[in-house]
């Protein structure tokens, strides 16, 4: 092999080094904001879940079913 021809085989592989790099930061990227957009949303959807358990757990006893007092299915 030459010396040009090794040059250029060099060359070569570091353009493609540098491609794949460039794709591999573009993808970290992208993933980067895709995982923040999800943690977001997992913040979001745990406030909401705390204020419905808040909301269930001050309901008050008395808008809550009394199995007792239903009548009982026609076979009894």
């Amino acid at each position: 092999m030459t010396t040009s021809a090794s040059d250029d085989l060099l060359k070569q592989r570091i353009d493609d080094l540098e491609c794949q790099l460039a794709f591999q930061e573009q993808t970290i990227s992208e993933l980067n904001d895709a995982l923040s957009q999800q943690q977001l949303l997992i913040t979001r959807m745990q406030d909401q879940m705390k204020f419905v358990v808040g909301k269930v757990k001050n309901l008050d006893a008395s808008n809550l079913v009394d199995s007792s007092e239903e009548t009982p299915p026609p076979h009894y």
